[in-house]
Order: structure tokens, then C-alpha cells, then sequence
């Protein structure tokens, strides 16, 4: 009865009359009408079956991008969409037989649990009805399993009755589609790179714009809504302003975590660029930062990953915050979530210790199956905040020698140079580095320019020394290939290239490779910024500078921050003559020995270990080679010295073991 007297009624429930489309379509001096359905994909073909020319002409040809040709459903009532299962695929809308939630909700699981396009046609083919949302989702499980980068794996999937029925079914009632389901199919249409300018997405567009002017959709569609036309038109879209006119007037403490999150990703897309919004962005700040603790793993990499992209440096709160949680979610983040995480930690140089330990626990476990841009994060990530984990460069490193052949040149450089920055030679050292002598042997033509260097200086850092391939790197096609990849030679890179010839000259003294040119040296390691030497601790130094004034008797008796002409800068430099007595600053004459005194304070140590960094152990050992008796003062030694003299003895001790003597002056 009640499908009788449905269908006794097509004023009310017929076909979305076309006749106001087909007015505004119409061209030529006399505007015939034209059949709307007719510019509803790229190739100009018509749905209808009767009483269009160009089906006529073209329907054997046809190519799909939006709406198929099919047969017409037999009624049309409200927002969910019947599947008959015989010969011909057929879509009805009803307002009598609506999914219920829970059927919707199992809807949604068996939908994600598909791993194919196949399945996913396969599942809506058998069940009996689906609403506007559904269908939505279903074209979203299909760019989920397609999309790759800007096209799809299969573009003939577009091709399919399934996905041809529910697009035309779409098309013809959007009128009639929640405000919910109108932006999440347009979203879904552009994931799957259909004509922005089809029927189908215009109809969409149009009716997604109506619902906007009402201004009464929720953040969430408004922001499915802002990803839709950010894909379509970019950030200058006049309808993706209105969004966000919106999306301000609402209060962010009454939104879902859901709502901030996608708020915070639309901002990430593009809509936020050059600190536009920044207002919003404080008071989602504020927000945030009190319910971080119910974030699951998506939520936190989204995050950190938006406060990247929108560069929120004052947002070390939430970004805090964000590690903690962050702590409780470690196995449990997928491969790019983690890399993500890492990522933002190391941009905004935050590291927690109980998220080190996490990472400790869970890195010798993905090693050998995550994914290798993850696997170098990690090391990445520790070698950046300066934190030497034996257990995770160990954990690398054995993974390195049978998965390196599948890295990439970038990785395999990251990989070493976190090695190398660390100072630390895992137990395999020897396997390590055959393997990546065996890569450059394979793959040198694969490395750019600049990746390469940065490999071989940071070999040289652990006391391995390419010099099969310095001649290659020394030679003026290669130093030529640098200056092309920039404006010119930085110092840094000049840095490196020096300290490399420098390394194979002191430490390698068969060496007889083509020499570096005096034009491509520098005079010295220590550079602002980034420097291949860390700038003495001041505030270490004035103690000991101290020290040694009651020790030596008078501050003319050392140099401080000395220039060496071989490009390091010592702390402090005291002059002996043959006889062991110490000469002026100044003099320059009948000097038997020159002591250099390195005064390293924390920052030239990893920062849970007292270790070196790499950069010190070499330059501490290339000073020893140059001559120099070098002495230590370490922070976490001279820290302890309590009164004037004990610290007079300790540097006594230090610097002049075997004599009695306390008075220079």
C-alpha cells in the first residue's frame, strides 16, 4: 500500500525537474532547450535514453566522469538510496525504509574493512538500503583504496554500474540529500578527480552553496565543505571565505575534538598561510591544550603535523602537551603518523624523556617492517635532539645492513649522518659501512651532490675514510654540480670539503687524491649557525679563565679563543717553552709546546650520555695529530669545584700532572 500511494503522487516525489538548468545551458539565437544531462561529463554524454541527439551519436564511445548511463529509477521520495539485486542496477530514494543507526554504524565497519574496489561494489550491492551519507562514504572508500598522489591507480574504476548508478543517483536528487551528505559526496567527487565542471559537481556546488548561506551547518561539514573547494579552487576561493567567516563566529571550547582537529587540517591545507586566521588559530591553541589527553593517535600526528605546516612557534605548550600524549600512543601509530610525530618534534627541537624511553622500547621491534622513511626518522629524531640510545642505533643499524639496498640515497645519508653527529659506532660498524661502500659503489650517480658530502663527512666523523671516492668529490665537475643546486657555495658545505681534505691529509697519509683548491678552503670551522665546531660555553669559561689567572699568575700567560691556521679555534691555548716553563700569550718565539685546553660544556655532548658529539671527538682528535697536548676540562668535572682552590689543583692536575709547581708568575 504504501508503495502505491507513493507512486500515485509524482507532483510531490518525481524526478529534480531540469528545466531551470536547461534554460541557463541554452546557446545559439534561438536557445533551444538543451538537455541538461547532456554536459554532464567531459565527453558531452546524455543519461537520458530518449529524445537526445548525442547519446544517439556518441553512447557507444562514451567515457565516464561523473554520471552513467542507466536505467532511470522507477520513484524518488527522500534521502536513502535502494539496491536491487537483479540485471539492472537501479537506485531508489525513500523515505519509508531509512537505514537505522546501527545499521548504518555496520555499514561503516564492513566499508573500512574492504581492501578493494571490488569489495567495496561487492558490499553495496547487498544491502537493501543506503542513505545519501553512506553513498557518500562509499565513493570515499573508493578514493581511500585508488588515490595515489594527483590521479588514480585505475582510472577505469569510474567505469563500473555501481559507481555510475550511485553518481547519477546523487546527481539527479541533490536537492533532496542531507547537508552532511551534499559536502562529504562533493568531497568525495574531488578525491576522485571527477570535472569540476560536470553536472554532477555543479549540482553539488550549487546546493552546497544554498545550505552555506543558511549557516546552519556544523564545523565538521563546514570544514568537508572547505576541503572540497580548496581541492577545487585553492586557498583564494570566495566560497572557502565564507567557510571560514563561519567557522570564526563559532566558539572553539564548544566544538568536538573531531571539529578542531579538521579545523586545524583546513588551516594546515593552505588556508592558513602567512599567519592569516592567526586569532583563531590562539584560541584553538588554548583549547587544545585541555583535551589533548583524549586524542588518539590520528589526532596528535594531525595536530603537530598543522602546527608544523602553519609554523605556530608559540605554541610550545601544546606542542608539550601533544609529546606526552604522544608517549601513550607510540606502538600504536601507524608508520606515517609516527614519522609525522618525529618530524614536528624535531622542528620545534622538543624532546621528552618519556617519550625517548617509549621509543627505546618500541624501535627494536618495527626496525625491519616499518617503513624505511620511518625507520630514518627515528634515527633522525635522535641524532637531531643530540640523545645516544645504544639500544636504538643498535637496533638501526642491524637493519641498515639488510635493508639498506631498498633505501633511498637520502635515507642512507640521514641514516649515517645521525651515526656520525652521535659519535657512536654501533657493534656492527664493520657490516654498516661495508654496506654503504658497497652502495656508493652502486649508486654513487644516485646521490645528489650535496647528500653525498654530507655521507662522506660524517664517515670520516666515525674514523671511516671514503678515500676511494674523495678524488670523485674533489673534482671540479662535482664542485661545480654544488655551486649549480644553489646560490654559489655555502660556508658550511666549504666547511665540510675542508675538514674532508683536511681528515685525509692528517689521517690517511698515503692519501695522493687530486688536492682541494685554496679557493673552495676556509680559514675557520666556527661559523654561526650551523658550525662544525660548538662555540665554547661562556659562562664555563669565565670560571675557568679564572682558574687559570691564580694558577698561571697572570691572564697574559694564555690566549683565549685562539684561530689555528688549521681552520679550529681553541678554547684556550698555553705555550711551553723547552724547558716546560710557559711563555706569553704573545710570544711567538722558542715554542716546544703548545697545550690546548678544550672547555666543553654540555652542549658539545649528546644529552644523556657523556659522550663527545662527533664533530668534537674529531676535532679533539685532529688537534693531537696536529701536535697540540690537548686537555679536557669537561662541564660535568669543573661543575663539582666548589671553592678557589680546589679548582687552582684540578686545573693543576689537568694541565700539569708531573710538576709540583703552583706559582708561573
Amino acid at each position: 500500500m504504501a508503495l502505491k500511494l507513493i507512486q500515485r503522487v509524482p507532483p510531490l516525489l518525481g524526478r529534480y525537474p531540469h528545466a531551470g538548468a536547461a534554460r541557463l545551458l541554452s546557446t545559439g539565437p534561438a536557445a533551444q532547450p538543451v538537455c541538461v544531462a547532456c554536459l554532464c561529463t567531459s565527453s558531452g554524454g546524455c543519461i537520458r535514453t530518449q529524445g537526445c541527439r548525442k547519446l544517439q551519436q556518441d553512447c557507444r564511445r562514451r567515457s565516464f566522469t561523473t554520471t552513467t548511463t542507466i536505467k532511470e529509477p522507477s520513484f524518488v521520495a527522500s534521502s536513502s538510496v535502494g539496491l536491487h539485486r537483479d540485471s539492472w542496477l537501479r537506485f531508489r530514494l525513500t523515505q519509508l525504509h531509512r537505514p537505522t543507526s546501527a545499521e548504518e554504524e555496520s555499514f561503516q565497519q564492513r566499508l573500512w574493512s574492504c581492501s578493494s574496489s571490488l569489495q567495496v561494489f561487492t558490499l553495496l550491492r547487498s544491502v537493501e538500503m543506503v542513505s545519501d551519507t553512506m553513498a557518500a562514504a562509499v565513493l570515499h572508500r573508493v578514493a581511500d583504496l585508488e588515490q595515489v598522489g594527483n590521479s588514480l591507480k585505475d582510472p577505469t574504476v569510474l567505469e563500473k554500474e555501481t559507481i555510475r548508478a550511485l553518481c547519477f543517483q546523487l546527481e539527479q536528487d541533490s536537492r533532496r540529500l542531507t547537508d552532511a551528505g551534499v559536502v562529504s559526496a562533493l568531497r568525495a567527487c574531488t578525491r576522485l578527480f571527477l570535472d569540476p565542471w560536470s553536472t554532477l559537481m555543479v549540482r553539488l556546488v550549487s546546493e552546497s552553496q544554498e545550505r552555506l548561506d543558511r549557516g546552519q551547518m556544523s564545523v565538521g561539514q563546514l570544514c568537508t565543505l572547505g576541503f572540497a573547494m580548496l581541492a577545487m579552487e585553492g586557498p583564494g576561493c570566495v566560497m572557502l571565505e565564507q567557510v571560514m567567516e563561519q567557522i570564526q563566529k563559532q566558539e572553539p571550547t564548544q566544538w568536538s575534538l573531531a571539529d578542531l582537529v579538521s579545523v586545524y587540517r583546513l588551516l594546515q591545507g593552505g588556508v592558513g598561510e602567512d599567519r592569516k586566521y592567526q586569532d583563531l588559530l590562539n584560541a584553538m591553541h588554548t583549547h587544545a591544550v585541555t583535551v589533548t589527553s583524549r586524542m588518539n593517535p590520528a589526532a596528535v600526528s594531525g595536530l603537530l603535523g598543522a602546527l608544523v605546516s602553519l609554523n605556530q612557534t608559540q605554541a610550545m605548550p601544546l606542542v608539550i602537551n601533544l609529546c606526552k600524549q604522544a608517549v601513550r600512543h607510540v606502538p600504536r601509530f601507524s608508520d606515517e603518523e609516527l614519522t609525522i610525530v618525529l618530524g614536528a618534534l624535531m622542528h620545534f627541537g622538543h624532546s621528552d624523556r618519556f617519550f625517548v624511553e617509549a621509543m627505546e622500547r618500541y624501535v627494536p621491534t618495527m626496525t625491519f617492517t616499518s617503513h624505511p622513511e620511518t625507520v630514518t626518522k627515528v634515527i633522525q629524531f635522535f641524532g637531531r635532539r643530540n640523545i645516544l640510545s645504544p639500544t636504538v642505533c643498535d637496533a638501526v643499524a642491524e637493519s641498515f645492513v639488510y635493508r639498506a639496498d631498498d633505501y633511498t640515497t637520502s635515507q642512507v645519508t640521514r641514516q649515517i649522518m645521525a651515526l656520525g653527529k652521535l659519535g657512536y659506532l654501533p657493534p656492527n660498524a664493520n657490516d654498516v659501512f661495508r654496506k654503504v661502500e658497497t652502495i656508493l659503489y652502486s649508486r654513487f650517480s644516485h646521490f645528489q651532490p650535496r647528500a653525498l658530502l654530507n655521507l662522506l663527512h660524517s664517515c670520516t666523523m666515525l674514523e671511516r675514510f671514503p678515500v676511494n671516492f674523495v678524488s670523485k668529490v674533489f673534482s671540479s665537475y662535482f664542485l661545480q654540480q654544488l655551486q649549480d643546486q644553489g646560490n654559489g657555495i655555502d660556508q658550511i658545505i666549504l666547511a665540510q670539503l675542508t675538514q674532508l681534505y683536511m681528515t685525509l691529509k692528517l689521517e690517511c697519509p698515503f692519501y695522493e687524491g687530486p688536492k682541494l683548491l685554496p679557493k673552495y678552503c676556509v680559514k675557520s670551522f666556527l661559523t654561526f649557525g650551523r658550525s662544525l665546531e660548538t662555540p665554547v660555553d661562556a659562562h664555563l669559561y669565565n670560571s675557568v679563565k679564572t682558574g687559570l689567572v691564580d694558577l698561571l699568575g697572570a691572564r697574559s700567560y694564555f690566549g683565549s679563543k685562539v684561530l689555528t691556521p688549521y681552520c679550529y679555534t681553541l678554547d684556550v691555548e698555553i705555550k711551553l717553552d723547552e724547558e716546560g716553563f710557559v711563555l706569553p700569550a704573545s710570544q711567538n718565539d722558542d715554542i716546544h709546546k703548545r697545550i690546548a685546553l678544550c672547555i666543553d660544556g654540555y652542549k658539545r655532548f649528546t644529552t644523556n650520555k657523556r659522550q663527545l658529539l662527533g664533530k668534537e671527538a674529531m676535532k679533539q682528535r685532529h688537534l693531537k695529530l696536529l701536535g697540540y697536548q690537548v686537555v679536557q676540562i669537561p662541564y660535568y668535572e669543573f661543575e663539582k669545584l666548589r671553592h678557589k682552590s680546589s679548582v687552582v689543583e684540578y686545573l693543576h692536575q689537568k694541565i700539569f700532572p708531573h710538576t709540583f709547581r703552583l706559582n708561573w708568575g
